[in-house]
């Protein structure tokens, strides 16, 4: 680029919405003495960050918990990096862009309470986990505790440990929604025997959007020398929080799902007096023992994804996170609160602002929830995702920033239509 092209590219990028700057911060302007409640029903500022995204509106996409798309200025940046590497790959990749990774981690880390020497940027939520489901030292007999409602790649990670090398694999059971944050804390707490070495346990989970308590379950595992390890996922991005207030020893997430990273991108917290006894999944030299990046030792790969995570902090940054939960609770109240006329609905997941937010799972009794979900999708083109369990079965709902209020009423007339003809 020439540095008339640069100038007016970093221009554009500055602020996350489109049109004019004047009305980008006649907009800031308006909403700056307003509570994050109060910006989450304000429309006009949402329509901007919606224009945001060039998604396709002919498909209504509620399975933004399974990955979500990237607003333009993201995109925009993984093809301009991808570019200029096609130049010269040898020397734009690994010269150029990789070393620009550096400042991805310290802005990650200031943006999620850590330090970026505890920070590792990988590929996603299951290879973080995994890095440290398979790095940790266990023998046969050693105990590990997670749920039943974990994600099923950590569960199977866990299984095969315990095929292998003989350690144990236990698993608690909690109903949906559970009763408080008290009760799962004291089936974790139940559930420690002096072999437990280790605890896997969501931040927020995956099929119900169940919030964890979880600096009390880490605290009370590190008072008895247990590792915890926890599945951020569904967690970063989606409502705030300190990494480092958490207290656990490592945690793994995903960030292409709530912060709207390009696909491919995730990060590994491993704490500080943690990095040296946990092995790399793939292998690093003895002189990077205690270095965060052993986990990065993956071989050659683009620098574009990990690059433009920038581009999705401005973006994530720019709305605010107290703003983003209180949006996402906003939209999830809208359909909950209809949806619930229905003389069967059940919601599976809890009212309660400090165990929920954007992510819900409901159900109507009587009805074929996979069968719904299919007919959603083929007579409605909304795109759900159907959970279906032998405890419960329903069908979980994950909108995002760019979801428009019409798109939701579009998915609640479906519902009621779908199931008043079954």
């Amino acid at each position: 680029m020439d540095r008339r092209n640069l100038l007016r590219s970093a221009a554009g990028l500055a602020l996350p919405w489109p049109g004019s700057t004047a009305r980008a911060f006649a907009m800031a302007r308006e909403t700056a003495g307003l509570g994050p409640d109060e910006v989450a029903r304000e429309e006009r500022y949402w329509r901007d960050i919606q224009q945001s995204f060039d998604v396709d509106r002919n498909i209504i996409n509620l399975n933004n918990g399974g990955v979500s798309p990237a607003p333009r200025l993201v995109m925009d940046a993984v093809r301009r990096y991808q570019e200029y590497t096609n130049l010269a790959p040898a020397h734009v990749l690994w010269r150029v862009l990789e070393p620009e990774v550096e400042s991805v981690r310290r802005r990650l880390a200031d943006t999620f309470g850590c330090d970026a020497e505890e920070l590792a940027i990988t590929r996603n939520a299951s290879e973080s986990l995994e890095i440290c489901q398979l790095g940790l030292d266990l023998k046969r007999g050693d105990e590990v505790l997670t749920t039943d409602q974990d994600y099923g790649r950590m569960i199977t990670t866990w299984e095969q440990r315990a095929r292998r090398e003989g350690i144990v694999l236990k698993q608690i059971s909690f109903p949906v929604p559970p009763p408080s944050m008290d009760d799962l804390y004291q089936r974790f707490e139940a559930a420690i025997t002096p072999r437990t070495r280790a605890i896997l346990l969501c931040h927020i989970t995956n099929l119900t959007g169940q919030i964890f308590p979880v600096q009390r379950i880490c605290r009370m595992a590190r008072s008895r020398g247990i590792d915890t390890i926890v599945d951020g996922a569904h967690a970063i991005a989606h409502f705030p929080f300190r990494l480092a207030d958490l207290e656990c020893d490592y945690y793994g997430a995903s960030l292409h799902k709530w912060l709207t990273a390009s696909i491919g991108t995730g990060l590994l917290y491993v704490r500080k007096e943690k990095i040296r006894g946990l092995w790399p999944m793939m292998a690093a030299p003895e002189s990077m023992a205690g270095n965060i990046r052993k986990f990065e030792e993956i071989g050659t790969h683009p620098a574009a994804n990990h690059n433009a995570i920038a581009e999705a902090l401005v973006f994530y940054e720019n709305i605010g996170a107290e703003r983003k939960a209180a949006r996402l609770r906003y939209l999830r109240s809208l359909w909950v609160d209809r949806l619930a006329r229905l003389p069967a609905f059940e919601l599976f997941t809890s009212r309660d602002p400090e165990q929920s937010c954007g992510l819900a799972t409901f159900g109507i009794r009587g009805t074929d929830m996979a069968a719904l979900g299919a007919q959603l999708f083929e007579k409605y083109r909304v795109l759900t995702t159907p959970i279906i369990r032998q405890d419960y079965k329903g069908i979980r709902v994950t909108p995002n920033v760019y979801t428009t209020l019409k798109e939701i009423d579009v998915f609640c007339t479906a519902v009621e239509k779908l199931t008043r003809s079954a």
